[in-house]
């Protein structure tokens, strides 16, 4: 191909968009005749080299400047251009086709191998300084993409304007654009190989994103200034298995809206949320997903920007703010993540290069039936490393304490919620998805080496052994594990008619057979007040009186059985109706007596399992947990010891609206024992039905302990005695 033929394959290629390698034509070439410069320049009519005028090339958008030796040698390495437009705008820039690629060898190795933790750092938008110029540095993974170009509100969203270049074989684009800086729009116009299709979307990798419904890209870097290092040493260090975890799980759009229904900005929830936690005594806030969302409705549970925390609330450093000032007070920050499924948006991961690249492309291994989402592919590098990365990313960039790990479930079986034809078993004929297995042990496997102290949770809902054992043991890795089982067995028991319970005493009984196979966290979660199922004070029994005891019952159970403890908001204040994302929590209820004696008996509760290493000392090991009498389905009565340290505590729990007066239990010590907790207490709302704060033992041998005493529980309440010698 002569000269002049080649040029003008390169200018058919640019102006249809198709030019892989933009790089290989613009910017200072040696040619036949010395040097020249090419620069493209859609939409002008006029344009200069440093200060030079440059000539259009045969009637295209690509203008040229032919250099003899020594202009060559004058030109600065990052040589400026300007152009005019046909509106009269004079416009000037350094020329981006003057830097030499920025991705190096080693980065786009470890990415293909599905190993580079802080991919986050190469991929995305950056502002940086290269060479001295500042600018904007813009990479995305693309393989089958054809072209690749950013588009913004710097370029008019014109896709011709800035073409990136693809590095090698990797299917990384990359392109460094000088002047741009942060609060710029832009999104990856993106010509897809396989049919010429155009396709504009959303970076994977955006570290923020515009308020919803828009959907663009903004480049950002953070300036928060951490204070929250004697918090992240003591994290490092701490034992968390022995130590109280109590958490309160909450949705940030309708904790709390302002006086006009619009949602807070993270400061000023954070404000509110810490003076709100320090009140009520939980240890921990867990927090439904701030990835960017395009659905109010999903509650974040169906994600498109993976990066980045929702403009809904602010911006990544009003989140930062939160997370410190709560850290500055000795609460801890979880966040839900969503690794299992991404919606179907065109705008987002769906289809991204025109392929399935983060899905599978099967759909009996790509596709949720049930929530109409695509499954990622956990069997290809580049998206583990995406998924990996991004839980590095918040556990790293926001100081988040741990990641509550949703619907594990549905990524460990190839045939959840599937029926018989809808999906493909495993090498080996199994449902066990053997690529999801391996990604959630590397996983586990990163955090824990990474990220010293912070936790993963699962939500996994069968059966599946060693979910919260290390990997070395053929464990997946977890800390931690919902305990599906005893929130659904507690809840269905609950919600009976009183006079039925005794049928249904194995329900609250059956939890200790397997109590101590997992590290357990006990959960009243959103899941459960939400999709008519009622609020949990609406789930309870009999007139408002029993709902509101029985609200204070299943919250002493939940506190009093071993296991770390979460409850979603509204339920530490008994509302009556079920959880609404699209206003605030009931605040008003708080004017109630009722109402403001459940959220006191919270804060009690939080007290006493924070300072009682009876209650938390011994949560996964058997140890710290005794029957008294488990059997009593008669009188639907349960009694136990809590043990830890050097305290006793018996926790007694009557389920009938009938109190139970001179009721002989079994002790494990003699002498004096506290009346420490009393759900039925007036100051909760009860009718004080007790022991006077007091009760002694007996000599009498009874239950199986060496004595006995004669306790009063009160009607659909629980009791907690403490020895004292």
């Amino acid at each position: 191909m002569t000269e002049t033929a080649d040029v003008s394959q390169h200018l058919q290629w640019m102006e249809n968009g198709v030019h892989g390698d933009p790089f290989s034509f613009l910017g200072l070439h040696r040619d036949n005749n010395g040097w020249l410069v090419r620069v493209w320049l859609p939409g002008a009519n006029k344009g200069w080299l440093e200060g030079q005028p440059l000539q259009p090339l045969a009637g295209s958008a690509c203008f040229v400047a032919h250099l003899s030796e020594d202009q060559k040698n004058r030109l600065p390495q990052h040589y400026r251009i300007a152009w005019e437009e046909d509106d009269g705008v004079r416009h000037d820039m350094v020329s981006p086709w003057s830097f030499a690629q920025q991705a190096g060898d080693l980065d786009l190795h470890l990415f293909a191998e599905g190993r580079h933790w802080h991919i986050y750092n190469l991929l995305g938008a950056h502002p940086s300084c290269i060479d001295g110029v500042d600018g904007v540095y813009f990479a995305v993974w693309a393989p089958a993409a054809k072209r690749v170009s950013v588009i913004g509100n710097f370029n008019n969203w014109h896709g011709l304007r800035h073409p990136m270049r693809v590095c090698g074989s990797s299917g990384v684009w990359e392109l460094f654009i000088p002047g741009l800086q942060c609060g710029d729009l832009y999104k990856f116009e993106i010509l897809c190989g396989h049919n010429n299709a155009l396709r504009i979307k959303t970076d994977p990798y955006a570290s923020q994103m515009e308020m919803r419904p828009e959907t663009a890209s903004v480049v950002c870097r953070s300036q928060h200034l951490w204070q929250d290092q004697q918090w992240m040493q003591q994290r490092a260090e701490a034992d968390w298995q022995h130590q109280p975890i109590s958490i309160y799980e909450l949705h940030l759009g309708s904790w709390a809206r302002d006086e006009q229904g619009n949602f807070l900005n993270y400061r000023a929830l954070a404000q509110r949320l810490l003076g709100y936690l320090q009140h009520t005594g939980f240890t921990h806030v867990e927090l439904l997903p701030v990835a960017e969302h395009p659905l109010d409705q999903s509650w974040g549970y169906q994600t498109s920007g993976y990066y980045a925390p929702t403009s809904r609330f602010g911006t990544p450093d009003d989140l930062r703010y939160l997370i410190d000032l709560l850290h500055q007070h000795g609460i801890g920050v979880f966040l839900d993540w969503v690794p299992a499924h991404f919606p179907r948006d065109d705008f987002a991961l769906a289809r991204f290069d025109g392929t399935a690249l983060y899905e599978h492309q099967d759909p009996r291994q790509g596709e949720h039936l049930e929530w109409g989402t695509y499954i990622f592919n956990y069997g290809r590098n580049e998206v583990r490393n995406f998924l990996i990365a991004n839980a590095l990313y918040w556990l790293q960039e926001f100081h988040i304490d741990g990641l509550r790990v949703d619907a594990v479930a549905s990524m460990l079986c190839l045939d959840y919620a599937r029926e018989d034809g809808q999906w493909l078993p495993n090498r080996y004929g199994g449902n066990e998805n053997l690529e999801a297995v391996e990604f959630i042990k590397t996983l586990n496997h990163e955090v824990h080496a990474q990220c010293p102290g912070a936790l993963m949770m699962a939500e996994e809902s069968t059966s599946w052994p060693l979910v919260s054992r290390p990997t070395w043991m053929g464990g997946l890795g977890f800390s931690m594990k919902w305990n599906m089982g005893w929130m659904n067995d507690t809840l269905r028991y609950f919600k009976q008619d009183p006079i039925y319970r005794s049928h249904h005493h194995n329900q609250l009984t059956f939890s200790q057979m397997y109590a101590y196979s997992e590290n357990f966290v006990l959960p009243l979660s959103h899941d459960e007040v939400v999709h008519l199922k009622g609020s949990l004070a609406g789930k309870m029994p009999g007139d408002n009186w029993q709902k509101m005891a029985n609200l204070r019952l299943l919250l002493a159970w939940q506190w009093l059985n071993p296991g770390k403890k979460l409850l979603f908001m509204g339920g530490e204040m008994g509302q009556w109706t079920e959880w609404n994302e699209t206003v605030s929590l009931d605040w008003n209820l708080l004017n109630y007596p009722d109402h403001k004696g459940i959220q006191q008996l919270v804060c009690d509760l939080n007290r006493l399992y924070r300072q009682a290493p009876a209650l938390h000392q011994y949560e996964f090991e058997q140890q710290g947990f005794e029957w008294i009498e488990c059997n009593d389905q008669q009188h639907s009565l349960l009694s136990f010891i809590r043990k830890g340290g050097q305290e006793y505590m018996v926790c007694l729990f009557n389920f009938l609206p009938l109190p139970r007066q001179h009721y002989q239990v079994g002790m494990p010590h003699p002498g004096t024992w506290q009346e420490i907790l009393n759900t039925d207490a007036s100051l909760y709302g009860g009718s004080n039905v007790g022991n006077q704060g007091i009760v002694f033992t007996q000599e009498q041998p009874l239950m199986g302990k060496p004595c006995s005493a004669t306790v009063t529980i009160p009607p659909l309440g629980a009791v907690v005695l403490k020895y004292q010698g």
